[in-house]
């Protein structure tokens, strides 16, 4: 596995046996295909995913409920005191899922009698290759960001060996309509699985293009079988489409990208993308050696191992780079090995799609950015649908779910009225800002989202209270009710904040409507702090809180954005830092524990941080292969912990907008000692921040000529002067 010099942190994980479960199975992808990979000597089974592959269940068509005419009648009912008015407040269809994610078929490899002396498994952060080898055999595999495909070579002396696309994986659905395909070809074989989905149209087709080094090659129903071979190199590539697949033509793509070339060939063109991406920041906690030595599953159980927390911020960051590249990562990343996939391995934009993608901008991923703005973008026509139907409205509202083809909110409920959350846009922009505050440029694109998510509010934010302050009516804070009322209610917290969020930072994209959104976003009331001094979730006076909840969406104010901070709003945040205190764990979700973490960092509480993290390290939510679950004891299959765990970690340590630099504001106590390398701020610098119990030293880089305000654990601000080009090294007390 790839080390840092000088003895750092080891950027991969081993283990000693091969995956028996698939959610253990090593992971490897480009952010369009992945790969599970279980490395088993004797049955090695590669499962093969592709952003793409939704199952077809009939809301493929489904449009958002057109409400529109009766939303003026509802926001009577709602400020005339009728707690329950938004639950008649839809069209009466049932509860609709969105299209599920699911694996495409297993790339199977038999070698009956195979022995495992010598076995080990492990997968290379760095690189992207997950690689098993015994004595006598050996397999590489990883998932090229270049070419496209999944490449996997195997070796050893005399290979004797089935290979087969097999489509029998858990949960795979009755009717089917599976076809198998083989034919000798100058190199080797091609293989090929087509699956049409049960009443539908739609169909996938996954090819796999065998090169067979020695022995002889033959053709065994379903698939292949070789004998006395010294190396078979495979190639394989699945595409979702409608009528019959071009199969000549896909085995001809890569017959012709394996010409000439070899496996190191391959992964070389992909290490010049991945490698770069992966390596532009690290997190060193001085680990003992020992320790940074153990197979991830001993590691685990050393649950305030240095170790751990290293390799968990590694394995989180290659994750999610990964998993990101056509679309961003869903709730399970890029990889499932069954069909039943929890929450239809949906993208869930009220928290889970969130905070996986947290720490793109600071952890130096726009890879991941990137994945997320084609998300967005390519659901713009969808949102302006969701804002007619619903709500009679210019601009765009964002769903809180979506399966990647529809960006429609068909997916609501009485209990989960997820049709009138309206903050759902602009938390999904947030992301995009940050970019382009660090890379200090703006994307048009995302100015242009920014002017329609005006427009909406321009249009929405038309009732006012008996003060004349504008009121969010309907308002819903995911994915709770107040205590003393229904889940659709008034003047939610996080409504209030992304709605003053998206109109000034529209505002700022676009100087020339300015005076005009600026003003609006003015006349929203403010936040209101409860009888118990906390912040409440409803501003809406009479609407009680219920703090027993895995969400935190009305501390949204606080994290992601920073319109509540300890050094702006002092009094307002120690309403929040009560509102946190207060808050339950309800059912022990990670991504509950973690939005916990990420709002306690910008509270410069790192007791708190620490107990969150510690609750994720001690509560068994992470599968060897170092993928997390969404409750404890593996339970559920989800990248949520995984993805966000590097954001906790980097929000506890720097924290950064075009204006501040906040070094160290949460370290938690079980980090004494540590180097944090290469991350960005969003005033175009690069920081490297090292400490060791009270004393601590930053390096900082600016790409831009700026003025920045510093916060430090030694008290309170100061100016610092930043010179495009020059470094600035820093020295501080922690305390």
């Amino acid at each position: 596995m790839t080390r840092d010099l000088a003895g750092g942190p080891v950027h991969g994980t081993w283990e000693p046996r091969p995956a028996i479960r698939w959610e253990d199975s090593f992971l490897t992808g480009n952010g369009r295909h992945g790969a599970l990979v279980s490395g088993d000597p004797d049955d090695d089974r590669v499962v093969v995913t592709h952003h793409a592959l939704v199952r077809p269940d009939g809301t493929r068509s489904a449009r958002p409920p057109q409400l529109a005419e009766g939303l003026r009648a509802l926001q009577d009912r709602l400020l005339a005191g009728d707690l329950t008015a938004a639950e008649e407040f839809t069209d009466g269809r049932p509860l609709q899922w969105v299209q599920s994610f699911h694996p495409a078929f297993a790339l199977r490899l038999r070698r009956p009698g195979a022995r495992g002396d010598g076995y080990r498994r492990r997968v290379d952060f760095a690189t992207g290759e997950v690689t098993a080898r015994t004595h006598d055999w050996a397999s590489r595999v990883f998932v090229s960001r270049a070419d496209d495909v999944i490449v996997q070579h195997v070796t050893g002396p005399g290979l004797t060996l089935g290979l087969s696309l097999d489509h029998r994986l858990p949960g795979v659905p009755r009717g089917l309509g599976v076809g198998h395909g083989a034919h000798l070809t100058p190199e080797g074989a091609a293989l090929t699985l087509r699956a049409r989905y049960p009443d539908s149209e739609l169909a996938y087709t996954g090819v796999t293009l065998a090169e067979v080094t020695g022995g002889t090659t033959a053709l065994a129903a379903p698939g292949m079988r070789v004998e006395g071979a010294s190396s078979v190199l495979l190639l394989t590539r699945v595409h979702r489409h409608t009528g019959e697949p071009d199969v000549l033509t896909e085995t001809r793509a890569l017959r012709d990208l394996l010409d000439g070339t070899s496996y190191d060939a391959l992964l070389d063109r992909h290490l010049a993308l991945h490698r770069t991406a992966y390596g532009r920041v690290t997190l060193d906690l001085a680990a003992g050696p020992a320790e940074r030595a153990l197979p991830g599953s001993e590691l685990l159980a050393r649950t305030r191992s240095p170790a751990l927390v290293e390799r968990l911020f590694a394995a989180g960051r290659y994750h999610l780079l990964s998993a990101s590249g056509l679309l961003p990562p869903r709730l399970t990343g890029l990889w499932t090995g069954d069909w039943d996939t929890a929450w239809s391995g949906a993208f869930t934009a009220d928290a889970n799609l969130n905070l996986q993608t947290a720490c793109a901008a600071a952890a130096a991923l726009p890879e991941v950015t990137e994945a997320l703005a084609r998300l967005v973008h390519g659901h713009l026509d969808d949102w302006r649908d969701n804002a007619r139907a619903v709500f009679g409205a210019r601009g765009i509202v964002a769903p809180a779910h979506t399966d990647g083809e529809s960006g429609h909110t068909y997916h609501f409920s009485r209990e989960y009225p997820l049709h009138l959350w309206t903050a759902g846009a602009d938390w999904l922009l947030k992301p995009l800002v940050d970019h382009d505050e660090t890379r200090g440029a703006r994307d048009p694109r995302t100015a242009e989202a920014l002017a329609e998510l005006a427009l909406f509010y321009e249009d929405f934010l038309t009732r006012t209270d008996a003060d004349g302050r504008l009121v969010v009516v309907p308002s819903y804070s995911p994915e709770n009710r107040p205590a003393n009322g229904s889940w659709g209610a008034v003047n939610a917290a996080m409504d209030l904040s992304a709605a003053r969020h998206a109109l000034l930072t529209a505002a700022e994209y676009h100087p020339q409507h300015a005076d005009r959104r600026r003003a609006l976003a003015g006349r929203l009331p403010p936040h209101r702090v409860n009888a118990d001094g906390a912040l409440a979730e409803w501003a809406w006076p009479g609407l009680d809180d219920s703090y027993d909840h895995r969400h935190l969406s009305h501390l949204y104010g606080v994290w992601p954005l920073e319109e509540v901070t300890p050094y702006d709003t002092p009094e307002l945040a120690a309403a929040a830092h009560r509102a946190l205190r207060l808050r339950g764990a309800e059912n022990d979700s990670a991504h509950g524990h973690l939005h916990h973490a990420l709002v306690a960092a910008r509270l410069r509480d790192a007791d708190r941080v620490g107990s969150a993290l510690g609750r994720v390290l001690d509560g068994d939510f992470f599968h060897v292969s170092l993928m997390s679950a969404h409750y404890p004891h593996r339970h559920v299959y989800n990248a949520d912990a995984a993805h966000a765990l590097p954001a906790v970690l980097i929000e506890a340590l720097v924290q950064s907008t075009p204006h501040r630099l906040v070094l160290l504001p949460a370290r938690p106590g079980g980090l004494p000692e540590g180097r944090l390398r290469g991350v960005r701020t969003r005033f175009g610098a690069e920081v490297d921040l090292a400490w060791s119990g009270a004393a601590a030293r930053a390096v900082i880089r600016p790409a831009r000529t700026c003025r920045v305000d510093l916060r430090t654990p030694s008290g309170g601000g100061r100016p610092l002067a930043l010179v495009a080009g020059e470094e600035r090294v820093l020295t501080l007390g922690t305390r």
